[in-house]
């Protein structure tokens, strides 16, 4: 299934290329129980089109209605939604509050290149940082070389973090594996399970997962990963983990771990660096043991730990500061 947000630019595109001027709308910060997370997308037109989604229901319906009657008509707008917003007839589950960035943007060459811009992000061309000026609306597009918030929210500008939709990448299938699935579907991640072994597989059932009978180390080399990509191998079989390993340093992958206690990772580390040729520099980017060290013994322990740490990674977030 398409990344929701890359339908809503595709749409924007759409909509600007033939001559229409289009609203953007980003989810800035939630508090207390919000259906969608910060920078999350709608885009609107005057007539009241839209596509994207803010809340799930009433925010919309609302700020369609305010759309159609002539509001927003500033290049850049901020509306709140639940306690104190706009209007006192919306409301969020359990008294959450939702801001919501407004840009009005014209269908001229600018707005063509920015969306276009988005469009490469999103379909995993490289990562980005959307800076919108909050009194003129003014916005740049800057390069991406860190993990951290998806939005920061300043006083005199918004900062929005721009990339392919978060996939977790699972090198060959074990019991762990399974339940690292369900937890990162959870989490909003896309779930691509590589496995070469038939008799593995047999029947495994693994709902919204893609599975790819191949070997995780070849989808990789062929460009299975971007930076938005976390591969984690848990099989405790070299054939699978140590071969995924040798490919995904050399991806761009923003994660990459494998299972196995401190004795076993610093054998496999020897293996890498003997037969396999990396650098200390490259196996440093590989976290083994894998995951947060929460005294894991079961396989849904494990999965736990391990998805902690990739959410904890993906927030910029230091082991020191937990």
């Amino acid at each position: 299934m398409q990344h929701l947000d890359l339908q809503v630019i595709h749409q924007a595109l759409a909509w600007a290329e033939q001559g229409r001027r289009v609203w953007l709308c980003t989810v800035l910060t939630t508090y207390g129980s919000a259906p969608r997370a910060p920078g999350a997308l709608l885009a609107a037109t005057a007539s009241g089109q839209w596509c994207g989604s803010l809340s799930g229901g009433c925010v919309e319906e609302d700020f369609l209605e305010r759309l159609c009657a002539g509001a927003f008509e500033e290049p850049v707008s901020q509306v709140r939604y639940g306690e104190g917003g706009i209007d006192t007839r919306v409301s969020l589950p359990c008294g959450g509050i939702l801001d919501v960035l407004v840009e009005n943007l014209p269908a001229d060459c600018q707005t063509l290149i920015h969306l276009r811009e988005l469009e490469g992000a999103l379909l995993g061309r490289r990562r980005l940082i959307r800076e919108v000026a909050l009194d003129s609306g003014r916005r740049r597009i800057l390069d991406d070389q860190s993990q951290g918030p998806r939005v920061q929210y300043e006083p005199q500008r918004v900062l929005i973090r721009v990339g392919a939709a978060q996939r977790l990448l699972l090198a060959g299938y074990s019991s762990v594996a399974a339940v690292c699935a369900g937890f990162a579907k959870a989490l909003g991640f896309q779930v691509i399970l590589c496995e070469p072994r038939e008799e593995v597989l047999e029947g495994v059932q693994i709902e919204g997962v893609e599975v790819r009978r191949e070997l995780p180390s070849l989808f990789i080399a062929a460009g299975g990963c971007h930076r938005d990509t976390a591969v984690v191998a848990l099989t405790h079989d070299p054939r699978i983990d140590d071969l995924a390993m040798i490919e995904a340093v050399r991806s761009e992958a923003f994660y990459i771990g494998v299972m196995g206690s401190k004795r076993t990772s610093d054998k496999r580390f020897e293996r890498l660096m003997r037969s396999g040729g990396l650098t200390k520099l490259e196996l440093k980017r590989i976290h083994a043991p894998i995951g947060l060290h929460l005294g894991s013994r079961t396989p849904a322990e494990i999965a736990l730990a391990v998805l902690a740490d990739i959410v904890r990674v993906r927030n910029g977030i230091s082991r020191k500061s937990l």
